[in-house]
């Protein structure tokens, strides 16, 4: 069973080193209450996210460019999880915790991953969802 947002089914970041990008990610995520979905000796998941090493047969040998992408947040808080996490464990500040001018209530923190990657997490502040996810059976 998968779930899964509205956009996105899934992203693929092929990195230059697994171990560091797996300590970032792990670390980043679990702030966020997200936990690794699995993981093998060239590659790990999360989610919609699944990151290998150029060696993987999933990555054709090639690595990604550099990408901007957001995490959802639940609060404010676990936004500032998140950029501590990410600071403690690899990564870069690119923007500290704060409110952004995006539309009201938008609370976010960029930080830059080991391979130059622009992550974000964002709280939407009071607005409301349909629903957390989809779930897709199998």
């Amino acid at each position: 069973m998968l779930h899964r947002g509205r956009l996105i089914d899934h992203l693929q970041l092929v990195v230059r080193d697994l171990a560091a990008s797996k300590r970032f990610y792990s670390a980043v995520l679990g702030a966020l209450g997200i936990p690794l979905g699995g993981e093998g000796a060239d590659y790990f998941w999360a989610d919609e996210l699944f990151v290998s090493s150029e060696n993987s047969r999933a990555a054709a040998g090639a690595l990604t460019g550099r990408m901007h992408f957001a995490f959802q947040a639940t609060s404010r808080e676990a936004v500032e999880r998140f950029h501590v996490a990410g600071l403690e464990n690899g990564g870069r500040d690119n923007g500290a915790p704060g409110v952004r001018p995006y539309h009201p209530g938008y609370y976010a923190a960029f930080l830059l991953d080991p391979d130059g990657n622009n992550v974000e997490a964002v709280f939407h502040g009071p607005a409301s969802r349909s629903a957390e996810s989809i779930v897709v059976k199998f």
